[in-house]
């Protein structure tokens, strides 16, 4: 039987276009080995359903070049798939869903397939994975612990390389602490990045859908498709034209006098991961956490309950005997407070919101624990409420403050476990978490997940790896736009995400066919520009270079930390009367701009 569990997305695209796999082989073949009473399922989809999506893929022209192109994902219960029940982990609040949510509707677009719907605690309500009549989900390493909620399923799925990306939902930490718990990357976008339409609410003025990948590479392929204005969500926002990014010595704000509940393998990796941090220039800062803890008790201690009554109300009317005893207990009250409460709390979350975003302008981010303590299942068992609450000491004020976050594997504990941590900036600061990321994690040398697989090294000029030359890509030819599959094709190897330096301009030429960009040097003011690097075998370089249409060319450009590699230029005369988008920062943005 074919093997494709533990494969990332790049793998996945890279065993279609270069060694000629054959995506319903290789996607039933996956299937067979799930297992369906796997407490992280609670719904696998048939073979037949598989062959449905496969169909429409297939109806797409040019779909082998699709950015996610037969890669399989999973998805949280409480986000709708066409065709499948969505349970919220209830099973009395079932329902077959008749269109997919935004977010999935546009990865399937752009080629994946849905392989099934993830266990949660119900309604979303928690951070434990255990709050589920379909079970409680263990932790990817050791049974005896928890795997972090509400998005159980989505997070350990990912964890044992089941699916290279899966979705899951974030309210109070849903899509980070599960990430912690299982060493994995969890991405939790700036509210209204991506579309929660179709996404049954928990506190729907707080949710976000997140993603939770094997690294930040492929969190990041996954945004760019999933990110968006969708006019069918309220709370949908259009992102900034340009992305802003660290400073070249980040600064991170971390807890003065952190409370590991006597955690004392939680504290220990803690101290172990400052280390490493700081080996990276990272200049690290104390600063109180009083705002962000008080803050964080309005959502569960205050009528923010309210909200998540008003999701399911109706529901909890004629169906709170169906409901877990915890889940309901909480939601129920909501009628503890009244209209006046709400609009007090409200204030109340303005002003310590504004205090957290002034207080945080002195650093590049925060940097905090993704959870202080990592409890076994019969600790949550024994006090539900109380463990819970501690789970959600960093996590919890995020979204109430509006700001950006990045849970991120950091070293494991001397017991075995896994520690995480978790990079949080203001809104729209996704772009510098990610770059960091990727850095960091890079950095740790962990396997991935819960494989033996191991996170690639950092790739810098000083270990090119023999017999391969490396490129700077601009436009066309980046991650998930039409021509890449020309460096998939010479197996070319993906290094990272960077910019050039502050001397360059782009241009969107006109009548290029794929829409293709043009950098020029500049000896006037400039910009940093996003490019990608790309590390392209020697013996297939000529042919590459041969499928460049000029105005184009292959010249040297210089990187913004002073390294010089072969890249894409321009010529001069080639951009007069063409559209200068330098401001924009890069070719994705341009794209995107086209789309709005």
């Amino acid at each position: 039987m074919m093997q494709t569990t533990g494969w990332t997305i790049s793998e996945w695209l890279n065993a279609y276009r270069s060694q000629n796999m054959a995506a319903p082989t290789a996607l039933q073949a996956l299937r067979a080995q799930l297992d369906k009473d796997d407490a992280a399922w609670i719904y696998l989809a048939s073979a037949a359903e598989i062959d449905a999506q496969l169909d429409a893929l297939a109806a797409q022209s040019d779909a082998i070049n699709l950015p996610l192109y037969g890669v399989p994902f999973a998805v949280k219960d409480n986000i709708d798939v066409a065709g499948m029940p969505t349970t919220a982990a209830c099973p009395a609040f079932s329902y077959i869903a008749t269109t997919d949510a935004t977010c999935v509707a546009r990865l399937k677009k752009a080629g994946a397939i849905v392989l099934g719907k993830t266990n949660l605690d119900q309604f979303a309500t928690g951070l434990v994975g255990t709050r589920s009549p379909y079970g409680a989900v263990p932790n990817a390493f050791n049974a005896d612990y928890v795997s972090g909620g509400s998005s159980s399923g989505s997070a350990t799925t990912v964890a044992r390389g089941l699916v290279p990306f899966s979705l899951g939902t974030d309210t109070a930490g849903s899509g980070r602490v599960p990430a912690g718990f299982n060493n994995i990357v969890g991405l939790k976008p700036t509210k209204g990045r991506f579309s929660t339409s179709g996404v049954v609410p928990a506190c729907r003025s707080l949710d976000c859908v997140s993603i939770f990948s094997l690294t930040v590479d492929d969190a990041e392929t996954v945004a760019s498709v999933m990110e968006g204005f969708d006019s069918a969500d309220g709370y949908s926002r259009t992102a900034p034209a340009s992305a802003t990014y660290f400073s070249a010595t980040p600064r991170f704000g971390i807890p003065a006098s952190p409370n590991w509940f006597d955690d004392e393998q939680a504290k220990a990796a803690w101290e172990n991961t400052l280390q490493k941090i700081r080996a990276l220039n990272v200049e690290l800062i104390e600063i109180d956490f009083t705002p962000m803890f008080a803050l964080a008790q309005l959502l569960y201690g205050g009528p923010w309950v309210a909200e998540r009554h008003a999701a399911i109300g109706d529901f909890m009317q004629h169906h709170a005997q169906d409901m877990n005893e915890v889940v309901r207990s909480i939601i129920e009250k909501a009628k503890g407070f009244s209209a006046t409460d709400v609009f007090k709390a409200e204030y109340r979350r303005a002003d310590l919101a504004r205090l957290i975003q002034t207080q945080i302008k002195n650093v590049d981010a925060l940097l905090v624990p993704t959870s202080p303590r990592h409890p076994k299942m019969t600790e949550v068992n024994a006090d539900p409420i109380g463990v819970n609450s501690q789970l959600g000491t960093y996590t919890n004020f995020v979204n109430l403050a509006d700001l950006s976050a990045l849970a991120l594997p950091a070293v494991m504990r001397a017991d075995g476990l896994p520690f995480g941590i978790t990079l949080i900036a203001p809104a729209w600061q996704d772009a510098a978490l990610a770059a960091f990321g990727k850095k960091w994690h890079a950095a740790t040398e962990l396997p991935l997940g819960a494989m033996k697989k191991i996170q690639p090294q950092f790739t810098s000029e000083k270990n090119i790896p023999a017999g391969y030359v490396r490129l700077a890509v601009v436009g066309a030819h980046l991650t998930g736009m039409p021509l890449n599959v020309q460096l998939q094709e010479r197996n070319a190897l993906f290094v990272e995400s960077t910019f050039t330096a502050k001397n360059y301009r782009l241009f969107a030429l006109p009548n290029t066919t794929p829409p293709k960009p043009g950098l020029i040097r500049t000896d006037s003011e400039g910009a940093e520009i996003i490019v990608e690097l790309w590390d392209v075998p020697v013996q297939h370089f000529g042919s590459f270079v041969a499928l460049i249409p000029a105005p184009l060319g292959i010249g040297t450009l210089t990187l913004n930390d002073g390294r010089e590699v072969k890249g894409f230029i321009c010529e001069g005369a080639a951009v007069q009367g063409a559209t200068e988008i330098t401001h924009l920062g890069g070719w994705r943005a341009y794209i995107k701009s086209l789309q709005k």
